[in-house]
């Protein structure tokens, strides 16, 4: 029995489904069920049965659940130990939008203000609670969770709008994958608005969407400040929906004190800081070329 194979049991407990577990983990499909099978294997219980509504937790599977959730996270916290003296690392997981748009320059000027190894990665809503208490992730940005040892602060308001082409074609909604989440903001809008699946067209990313949008292919939600630039030039035109504009907040979740890292206090205290929130707004503008300093790796050949 090994940690991946808790974590890969624990993740598809959570989320229900090997695909989600597989996103969240950053690993195959494959790999997430053969680390189930030894594990179902090792302990002589299925653990999980499939559903028509996804999978079931059997009466071992219930009982293991806690447990290993404990493990996973304890594992996390012993590798993060195993080098005090190292160099503090950061993860940071955001939604589709924020990590398309916000995440380079965002992390780039935290890590010229605390010389921190920080990285950054995409999940959906319902993956970002069980990242965090599995120690997988130490911040995430977006809509607010809730849940048990989680602590949510606003970052930052904002207003979802429609954009659209001045003259294009307006039957179909354009959206990147984050709008496939029920739980973000798009999505949410898409319900308010009750939009039929069969009339909204997913892209690659956020841009993708908004540049089909330009194109005159449909209608796309899209953060009012991120999209200013394009509609101050006439490429778009905000299109008026009963739902918008929609006031939206973005929010940074970490565990309770006492239980997160250092390293998510400090991004927590650099959100709060104008140079953060003028990047958030302006991501476009970059940082100032005085503050960019590019890493610089050095091969040693002999």
């Amino acid at each position: 029995m090994t940690l991946s194979q808790l974590g890969a049991f624990v993740f598809v407990a959570r989320l229900g489904s090997v695909k989600a577990a597989a996103r969240a983990l950053g690993i195959s499909e494959p790999a997430v069920s053969q680390s189930l099978a030894q594990l179902r294997r090792h302990l002589g219980d299925p653990l999980l049965t499939r559903s028509a509504g996804g999978m079931v937790l059997t009466e071992g599977g219930r009982r293991l659940l806690g447990i290993a959730s404990q493990i996973v996270a304890l594992g996390a916290e012993a590798v993060a130990a195993v080098q005090p003296g190292g160099p503090a690392r950061l993860h940071v997981v955001m939604d589709g939008v924020l990590a398309e748009h916000v995440a380079g320059p965002l992390v780039c000027l935290f890590n010229q203000r605390k010389s921190m190894d920080a990285s950054t990665g995409v999940a959906a809503t319902a993956e970002m609670p069980l990242l965090l208490t599995s120690r997988l992730a130490d911040v995430a940005v977006g809509p607010q969770l809730t849940g048990p040892g989680l602590v949510s602060r606003p970052v930052l308001r904002c207003r979802l709008v429609a954009v659209a082409a001045p003259h294009g074609h307006r039957d179909h909604w354009l959206v990147g994958p984050s709008g496939t989440d029920p739980a973000g903001d798009s999505g949410r809008l898409l319900r308010l608005l009750r939009v039929p699946e069969s009339h909204v067209r997913v892209f690659a990313n956020q841009t993708a969407a908004w540049k089909a949008a330009a194109e005159g292919a449909g209608v796309a939600p899209a953060v009012a400040h991120l999209v200013a630039s394009q509609v101050r030039r006439g490429e778009l035109v905000v299109v008026e929906t009963a739902a918008t504009p929609m006031p939206v907040s973005w929010y940074a979740t970490v565990l309770e004190p006492g239980t997160r890292s250092a390293s998510a206090d400090a991004f927590l205290d650099f959100l709060t800081t104008p140079a953060a929130t003028q990047v958030m707004r302006s991501p476009d503008e970059g940082i100032p070329r005085a503050r960019f300093r590019p890493p610089v790796h050095v091969s040693i050949w002999s």
